[in-house]
């Protein structure tokens, strides 16, 4: 008979706090994959382009501290063992994003955001409380969650210039990933979520990304 671990409620409070400093102050645990932007040579671009590359990095470091928290919150207060590791591997994997994004930010001389903290526990409160309101929601939230990062990259990929290959190559995977996150997630039985709710996290993720932008 195999044997299989139980989490306590301390065992789970622990693992939150090291992963929230992992994400925050740390060194987050990626998997295997390797950053898509390593064997990518550094391009000539100007001083603005730079500037503005690190800024738009410095905002998609921000969203996947967001995301580490969201996820973590929802792990937490998922009620099927089935979804909540698939919020594991996904968290995971935005583990990557965040450790590819303060690579390249580091690369342009830009630092990642003062309000780090603040993202990472904002979303950790949002991601458990939409996992208490129920698998189905909580797989929703990440559905629409999803949807609007998707949509941020490519506004991103837009602005970033195309001679900015390793920032393209990254913001390239990054997008595949999380569109595959949300087909997941509603494959997995996520909810609509009402238009009032939509609205309020496109609010939230307006003031993140303007706040992070610039510090």
């Amino acid at each position: 008979m195999k044997n299989s671990r139980h989490f306590s409620p301390l065992d789970q409070l622990i693992s939150t706090v090291d992963n929230g400093l992992r994400t925050v102050f740390g060194q987050p645990i990626v998997t295997e994959r390797p950053n898509p932007a390593a064997n990518i040579e550094e391009s000539d671009l100007s001083t603005e382009q730079r500037e503005r590359a690190g800024r738009l990095m410095r905002i998609n470091h921000a969203g996947e501290v967001s995301a580490q928290g969201l996820y973590q919150g929802q792990a937490i207060t998922a009620r099927l063992p089935g979804i909540r590791k698939k919020m594991e591997r996904a968290a995971q994997e935005e583990n990557d994003h965040l450790a590819w994004c303060e690579t390249r930010a580091k690369e342009l001389d830009t630092p990642v955001s003062l309000f780090n903290p603040l993202w990472y526990m904002g979303s950790l409160t949002i991601g458990a409380i939409a996992g208490l309101a129920g698998d189905k929601w909580s797989l929703g939230f990440v559905v629409e969650t999803e949807r609007q990062v998707v949509k941020h990259l490519d506004e991103h990929m837009n602005e970033i210039t195309i001679e900015d290959k390793k920032s393209q190559a990254i913001l390239q995977q990054m997008k595949e990933d999380e569109a595959r996150h949300a087909t997941v997630a509603l494959h997995a039985g996520g909810a609509e979520l009402p238009p009032p709710i939509k609205s309020m996290m496109q609010l939230t993720s307006k003031i993140m990304t303007k706040t992070a932008y610039w510090v």
